[in-house]
């Protein structure tokens, strides 16, 4: 579902990054291969110094379809930015990435805070931060960052996902399932 990036998928995920449909929530925008090219190869460095944590989405035939990253990764915090290729709209690819993600970040880094910055205008995106039970809208919570955030123009609000509140959502996930299991068994 994941890998590191690789120099070998840049073709095919500028294809798709450059979609229209994509193209406008894409937060590292080019419109040429040899930029998109130094772009990633650049990810990959900073992923060398810890500053960047970023993946290769892929389908179940281990295609790439698009990224996942965790960017200016600071005090045990980044932000999210995440994403698909317009065939694969739909289809599930963009939770289960996220839900990978997510586990690395928290179970195998240092990862504390994840913050999501989503255009007001781009309601997929919010409707898909949503509907995770682990989510928090975070534009009461966190005034000062959503502040420097949007101190050109008002058009992001802020999420946040905390470990705690991850894990716990992944520990009670867990008990029903145990249950459900035990209840089957009877």
């Amino acid at each position: 579902m994941l890998k590191k990036r690789d120099l070998h998928d840049c073709h095919v995920l500028f294809n798709l990054m450059s979609h229209p449909d994509v193209f406008p929530f894409v937060r590292q925008k080019t419109t040429c291969f040899e930029e998109f090219l130094f772009l990633t190869k650049k990810t990959m460095e900073e992923e060398e110094r810890g500053e960047t944590i970023s993946r290769t989405i892929l389908d179940e035939w281990h295609n790439p379809i698009g990224t996942i990253s965790l960017f200016n990764v600071t005090q045990s915090a980044g932000f999210l930015a995440t994403w698909i290729g317009q065939p694969y709209f739909g289809k599930g690819y963009n939770q289960l990435a996220k839900e990978s993600f997510f586990s690395e970040l928290f179970y195998e880094k240092e990862i504390q805070t994840i913050f999501m910055t989503i255009r007001k205008s781009n309601l997929r995106s919010q409707k898909a931060a949503e509907k995770l039970p682990y989510v928090t809208k975070a534009d009461e919570v966190r005034p000062d960052l959503l502040q420097q955030i949007n101190e050109r123009e008002d058009i992001f609000h802020l999420y946040q996902i905390e470990k705690d509140n991850y894990m716990l959502h992944h520990l009670r996930h867990l008990h029903e399932y145990a249950e459900d299991d035990h209840l089957k068994e009877a």
